[in-house]
């Protein structure tokens, strides 16, 4: 579970919050996890990913991270939990139903307990509190924001929902932009204005998660930019670049269609004076003097998590990158 510690836990005083997406940046939370205790971590995930199907609320990159954290995910597959199976689809697709989008059965219980909690008035944050805590799950964890974010997909095919384009069409039309439905008179959670702006913040973590449908929907909110500038911690991300590809999902593809190179300097470049420190993969450790000249620090490490140690390994050298600041 979440609060399984690393042999080797490493001391860090104060608390972070990280900005996470989905299946990356789930990894690199697992970590912190195991390096930070409870009190320590806030985690704020992308709700722009978010649709209803079945009449349920299905929230996509808040699930992947409590199940991560929960040590239930589907490691191999990437997405959803491990030991699943899929009778309630395979009976929806008998009866000739939407099944597009894969539902596990248990993974059916998420998304029917969250859609209750919701109707019965619950805030997004409390259903998702209610949740994790029956995962096991003792770290906060938060949605961006108690309004909905619609992530659309502009392609040579029109505009997408972004689970159309990334489940039902496997990322496969070419992205020519992005909007983010709502995000203009949506509230960046005020739960995590708190953590922006609680004196003990000792490092905002971007993890690597795509910067594009993952990150941006939470930059997009009003005033959140400002308050990542404003906070005292430095802003550090973790690049979900490596060696010119993304470990999982469309990102490397949505740079070149978006007239960007797939490089991990891209992606610094692109988040630009947001960021004050910067993590790159020793497989790109020839970015560094450029993203140094930005006036980004860099710190080169190995950042491919494929298991628990690799991801605390990552997750103890993003805190000790954090701790060396001077301002």
């Amino acid at each position: 579970m979440s609060d399984v510690k690393h042999p080797n836990q490493m001391a860090f005083s104060g608390k972070v919050l990280a900005l996470s997406g989905g299946v990356g940046g789930a990894k690199l939370c697992r970590g912190l996890t195991a390096v930070l205790n409870a009190e320590q971590l806030t985690i704020a995930a992308n709700t722009g990913d978010d649709f209803d199907y079945w009449d349920l609320r299905i929230c996509p990159d808040l699930d992947s991270v409590m199940y991560a954290l929960a040590d239930l995910n589907d490691e191999e597959r990437g997405w959803g939990l491990r030991d699943e199976t899929w009778r309630t689809l395979i009976a929806m697709r008998r009866l000739g139903g939407d099944e597009w989008f894969q539902i596990g059965d248990q993974d059916l219980a998420t998304h029917m307990l969250r859609t209750q909690l919701l109707r019965a008035g619950h805030s997004l944050s409390a259903a998702t509190k209610q949740i994790a805590a029956g995962l096991g799950v003792t770290h906060t964890l938060l949605p961006m924001s108690e309004q909905t974010v619609a992530t659309k997909v502009s392609t040579d095919q029109g505009w997408l929902d972004f689970q159309q384009y990334f489940v039902r069409d496997k990322c496969q039309p070419e992205v020519r932009g992005l909007r983010f439905e709502g995000a203009d008179t949506a509230q960046l959670n005020p739960l995590l204005k708190n953590v922006l702006q609680d004196d003990e913040l000792a490092a905002i973590v971007v993890c690597p998660s795509n910067p594009f449908v993952s990150i941006d929907p939470i930059l997009s909110l009003p005033d959140c930019v400002g308050l990542l500038k404003e906070a005292s911690a430095p802003v550090i991300a973790v690049s979900p670049i490596i060696a010119g590809r993304a470990v999982k999902g469309p990102a490397a593809k949505m740079m070149r269609e978006l007239d960007m190179p797939a490089t991990a300097l891209a992606v610094a470049e692109y988040y630009g004076d947001l960021l004050d420190g910067y993590v790159l993969d020793e497989s790109d450790v020839e970015y560094s003097d450029d993203i140094v000249a930005m006036g980004i620090k860099v710190c080169v490490a190995p950042t491919l998590m494929t298991d628990l140690p690799s991801k605390t390994s990552l997750a103890e050298r993003v805190l000790s990158f954090a701790a060396s600041w001077d301002g």
